[in-house]
C-alpha cells in the first residue's frame, strides 16, 4: 500500500454488518399469491382429518448468493469511504522581489579571450550563455533587463515571464548602447526602474569588463542614491586585472557593493562566473510558501467498479445455472 494512500471516510466501515442485522431483526417479507383450489380439496380434509392453515415459501439464498452480496456490500463501503492518494502540500514559488540584471555590452566585451566548450569566444557570448542559466533559475522572481555602454537602456522591464526576458538577452549584442563604459548612468537607470515598482525587495546585478568613463553620473553618487533607495547591488567584474590591455575598475566596483550592503565578485572565465551565478543564488534565494491544498487522487471508481462487475459476474452465473437447470428437466421429462 503506497504510504500516501488514505480514507476519508473511516466510520463508513461501521455499515458492514448492517445487512445481516436487518435480515435477523426484521421479518421476512410476506407476498400473497394466487393459488389453484382443487374440486375435491374438502373431501380430502375429512378424510385425513386435517385442518387447512396458512404456508409460506421462503426462498434461501446459496453460499455464493450470500458470498457475492456481502463482497457487493463491502465494496461499495469501499467506494463511499473515499480511498485516495494524497500529494505533498504544493509549494508555490512566492514572488518577493524585483531583480535587475544591467550589463555592460560597450566594445569591450567583443574580446575575443574566453572559452566556450574548449573553443574561443566573445566574452559577451560567454556572459550571455551563463546568464540564460541564472534566469531560468528565478522563477518567482520579477526580472528586468538594463543593457549600458556610452548610454544605459531598459532591455526589458520587470515582468515575471522570464521567456522574454531570455529573449530579451539574446536580441541584445556588443555596441548596441555605445563604446564606453558609463556605469553611473546604468545604475541611475536601475533607480529610476525600482521607484516605479511597489516590491520593496531590490536587488540589482551589475557586470562590467572596464571602467566607468562618464562624468555627467558618477558611479558612487548613482550607488548612493540606490542606496538610500535600499537597492541592494552585486557586482561582477569581467576578465582578469592582472593580463595586460585590462581596465577593470575592481575598487569602484567594490565601493559600489560596499555602499548597497551587496558583495563584489570577479570573474575570470566562464566557470568562474558561473559559480558566482551560484552564489548570489544562495545569497537571494528563492522564497516558496506551502498552498493549503494538496493534491489529491480519488479512488472510489476502483471498488464501485469491482462492485457492479461481481454483481454483473454472479447475474450471468445465475442465469447460467437456471438454463442448465430447466435444460436437464426437459431432458428428464422425456426419458
Amino acid at each position: 500500500m503506497p504510504s500516501n494512500f488514505e480514507i476519508a471516510h473511516l466510520w463508513v466501515f461501521w455499515l458492514l454488518p448492517l445487512p445481516l442485522l436487518l435480515y435477523w431483526l426484521l421479518p421476512p417479507l410476506r407476498m400473497r399469491s394466487a393459488s389453484i383450489t382443487l374440486p375435491t380439496y374438502d373431501r380430502a380434509l375429512n378424510y385425513t382429518g386435517q385442518k387447512p392453515r396458512k404456508s409460506a415459501l421462503v426462498k434461501r439464498r446459496n453460499f455464493f448468493e450470500w458470498l457475492v452480496l456481502m463482497l457487493s456490500w463491502a465494496l461499495l463501503l469501499a467506494a463511499l469511504s473515499s480511498p485516495q492518494l494524497v500529494g505533498k502540500p504544493e509549494m508555490k514559488v512566492k514572488t518577493s522581489r524585483n531583480f535587475l540584471i544591467a550589463a555592460d555590452i560597450s566594445f569591450s566585451m567583443a574580446q575575443n579571450d574566453w572559452v566556450i566548450d574548449g573553443q574561443k569566444a566573445r566574452r559577451w557570448d560567454a556572459v550571455k550563455e551563463v546568464m540564460h542559466e541564472f534566469i531560468e533559475k528565478r522563477k518567482g522572481d520579477r526580472m528586468g533587463l538594463i543593457f549600458f555602454g556610452t548610454n544605459a537602456y531598459v532591455q526589458a522591464p520587470f515582468t515575471p515571464d522570464l521567456q522574454t526576458v531570455a529573449q530579451m538577452l539574446d536580441e541584445a549584442d556588443v555596441g548596441m548602447a555605445g563604446q564606453m563604459t558609463h556605469l553611473g548612468k546604468a545604475i541611475a537607470k536601475g533607480v529610476a526602474m525600482f521607484e516605479k515598482d511597489t516590491i520593496e525587495t531590490k536587488v540589482m546585478l551589475l557586470l562590467t569588463d572596464g571602467i566607468d568613463s562618464g562624468d555627467d553620473v558618477l558611479p558612487l553618487d548613482a550607488a548612493d542614491l540606490a542606496a538610500k533607495d535600499s537597492i541592494l547591488i552585486y557586482t561582477i567584474g569581467i576578465g582578469d586585472p592582472g593580463k595586460s590591455g585590462s581596465d577593470l575598475d575592481e575598487g569602484t566596483l567594490q565601493d559600489i557593493a560596499d555602499m548597497t550592503n551587496g558583495q563584489y565578485f570577479l570573474a575570470k572565465d566562464e566557470s568562474r562566473l558561473a559559480e558566482i551565478y551560484d552564489e548570489v543564488d544562495k545569497l537571494e534565494p528563492i522564497e516558496y510558501e506551502e498552498m493549503e491544498n494538496r493534491p489529491v487522487t480519488l479512488l472510489y471508481y476502483y471498488p464501485l467498479g469491482a462492485a457492479l462487475g461481481l454483481l454483473i459476474f454472479s447475474a450471468f452465473v445465475g442465469s447460467i445455472v437456471q438454463l442448465i437447470r430447466k435444460a436437464s428437466r426437459k431432458e428428464g421429462a422425456y426419458v
